[in-house]
This record gives structure tokens, sequence and C-alpha cells, in this order.
């Protein structure tokens, strides 16, 4: 016999036995019975876009690059077009000319050639979502590719300079001038033409917590240069230190085509111009490295971060305050901040967050508030770093 199904909209199940399976297969059937709800079902909640004095600063950020990143992209890749073009002229036109300054010109293209696709790679990555696994997001293979770009450099540099030495000390090596001056006149428009298409022309200076324009590497006097991506200007840098490198070249050939017995000016161009590449790189190497440390933005200060959290009202005190940056225009912050008991703990967040976002241009804000409590005073934890 058969239990009778439950009423009130519940699921039920029961056993039939074989006399009322019908003509299926031998053994015992589990049936589940179902009756529908009156009720619809409830739909799930589409997440929304908080408003701004939410904990979010930004807007949702939009999938793919930024149009700043997508115009780094075609100059990069038009850059990179052509020095592939020139660097297969240069290699062809030092060959034949037996010129070692030549090569290295073409080496150093070679260089850029692999910086800038590495460059390139490192814009596509940086566009991947963040996960569980890499919460921050991939924002930091910009400044992985510039120093790649800048070691890649450095190494092609150290062997061209050993090459140079060699043939200071060994005269045997001849020059052809006709060939040699040729290819460098060629050298030096093909690198002034990547210069132009690596310039880029807009605001020098922001500090939009997107990113969305350039922020200079490095403070002080004159104007910044106007570069709105870290790999592009380290692609600038170097093709800067390859104009150098050219022009010295050209001189270096025009003094051997009309003098022959002054060949030792190929090695010697070779050796100098080298040395101004690598001091070319230094500014960004720096700053590469200080982004990978871990160190505070160099456009934003420790005081003055300090400062304005303590003039919020209600903030007594302010500790474990740490500056650092995920790219030379994405900046971070987080701090504890101290309250008084009679504070609202969400508006002195909430004022905090819009100066930090305001004045400095800070990118992501993580804020702690806490009771202030006088034993914070002569807690070592709770002290200031020292002055590096």
């Amino acid at each position: 016999m058969e239990p009778s199904p439950a009423t009130g909209g519940s699921e039920t199940t029961r056993l039939v036995s074989p006399r009322d399976r019908g003509s299926a297969g031998g053994g015992l059937r589990l049936k589940s019975l179902f009756t529908e709800t009156s009720e619809p079902l409830p739909e799930e909640p589409k997440p929304v876009e908080m408003p701004f004095h939410h904990c979010h600063r930004d807007p949702l950020p939009q999938p793919g690059l930024t149009p700043e990143r997508l115009q780094a992209q075609k100059q990069l890749g038009a850059a990179c077009a052509v020095c592939c073009v020139f660097m297969a002229g240069e290699v062809v036109g030092g060959y034949l000319a037996h010129s070692l300054a030549i090569m290295t010109d073409a080496a150093h293209l070679l260089a850029d050639v692999g910086s800038m696709i590495g460059s390139l790679f490192s814009l596509w990555l940086s566009t991947r979502p963040a996960t569980r696994t890499m919460t921050f997001g991939w924002h930091r293979s910009e400044t992985l590719g510039a120093l790649a770009s800048v070691v890649s450099l450095w190494m092609v540099t150290g062997i061209l300079l050993y090459l140079a030495f060699i043939r200071l000390l060994h005269s045997d090596y001849h020059i052809e001038g006709g060939a040699m001056l040729l290819t460098a006149s060629i050298a030096v428009c093909a690198n002034l033409l990547m210069a132009f298409v690596l310039h880029q022309a807009g605001p020098p200076h922001s500090h939009g917590s997107r990113g969305a324009e350039y922020a200079p590497l490095e403070e002080g006097p004159g104007e910044p240069l106007p570069l709105g991506n870290t790999s592009v200007r380290a692609a600038f840098v170097h093709v800067l230190g390859d104009l150098l490198q050219s022009l010295g070249v050209l001189a270096a050939s025009v003094l051997i085509y009309f003098k022959p017995q002054y060949k030792a000016a190929d090695p010697i161009s070779t050796f100098l111009f080298s040395i101004c590449a690598l001091g070319s790189t230094a500014p960004t190497l720096r700053d590469v490295l200080r982004v990978l440390m871990e160190g505070s933005p160099r456009s934003v200060g420790f005081e003055p971060v300090r400062d304005t959290l303590l003039s919020v009202p209600g903030v007594r005190a302010t500790h474990e305050l740490h500056l650092w940056s995920l790219t030379l225009t994405y900046h971070v912050a987080s701090a504890h901040l101290a309250i008084d008991s009679t504070a609202d703990p969400e508006a002195v967040l909430a004022e905090a967050a819009s100066q930090l976002h305001s004045r400095f241009g800070f990118s992501s804000c993580t804020l702690q508030v806490e009771r202030y409590q006088p034993e914070m005073a002569q807690c070592l934890r709770c002290r200031e770093p020292p002055q590096a």
C-alpha cells in the first residue's frame, strides 16, 4: 500500500511496489511528488553601485584598457614596428661598414624591441580583474615591465662596453666610412621618429585616484616629463639614450669618413654613449624599485597625510599609518584612527576617507576606527616610524 502524499506544498516520496511499475524493469522505484506553490520565488538582489558616501570613492572600473593605457598601447605598438624596421637596417649597415658603433646601436634597438613587447604584454596583463590570490589585481605588471626594460638595456650595454674595450686594445679592424655615415644618419632619423611617437602631449601632472594622468616620477625643479604611463616613459628614456648614442655615432662616422686614420672613434663613441645610456635609466630604475619596495609615493609625504588625519574632528591620535603604491599613479593608504568616546565613528571614517581621496588622490584607503586609550601614548607599536 502506498502512503498518501502529504499536503501543504511539501515534497514527499513513496515506495511503489513491483506491481505498480508497469512495463519498466524490476526493482523498487523512488518517486518524488512536487506541488507547485502559489508564491513566486524571491529574486536575487542585483548589485548596484553605491553612492559617493560609501566606502568606495571611485566608480566601478570598466573592463579593458582605460583610454590612457589604450593610447600607451598604440604608442608602444607603433614605436615597436618602427624599431624593428630600422633595427634590421642597422644590422645590415653595421655589417657592411664593419662598425661596432652601428652594431651597438642596433643592439640597443633590439633591447628596445624586447622591452616594448614586454611592456605591451604587461599592459594587457594589467587589465585582468583581481582574484582571491591576486587581490590587488595585476597593476604591478606595468612596473615589472619597466624594470625588465631597464635591466635588458643594462645587460646589452655591458656586453657592448666589453667589445668596445677589446677594439681599443686591438687595432686590427677596418671601417667603411660611407656605409657607416649613411646608416648612422638613418638611425638618427629613426630615433627621432620613435621619440615623437612615444612622447605624449597633455596635462603634466595629476593626483587623480585612478591614475588617469601621469604623476611625475620625481619631484624637483623644472617641468616634469609629460608621459602618462610607466612603460611608455621607460621606452621613451630608452629612445632618448639611443638618440644620444646615434648622434655620437653620426659624429664618429663623419670623422671616419673624412679621416679614416681616426677609426678609433668608433669604439670610443660606443664606450662614451653607452655610459650615457646607462645613466639615463637611473631615475626610472630608482622609482621602479621604490614601488616594488613598498615605499611611500614620491609626491605624497608622511607628515601631511598624518596631519590631515589628525585634523579630522574627533580624531585624537593615529598609528599604523602606511603609504605605498601599486604603480606610480595608484596610491594606497591604511591607518588606525583613535577617536574620542563622543565621536561618531561613521562620520570620522567618512571624513577621513574623503580628505585622503580629495587632497592626496589615494585610490584605496583602509581605515580602522578605535576608541582612544591613554596608554597609546606609551605603546611602542603606536609610535611613528623614524625619519629615513
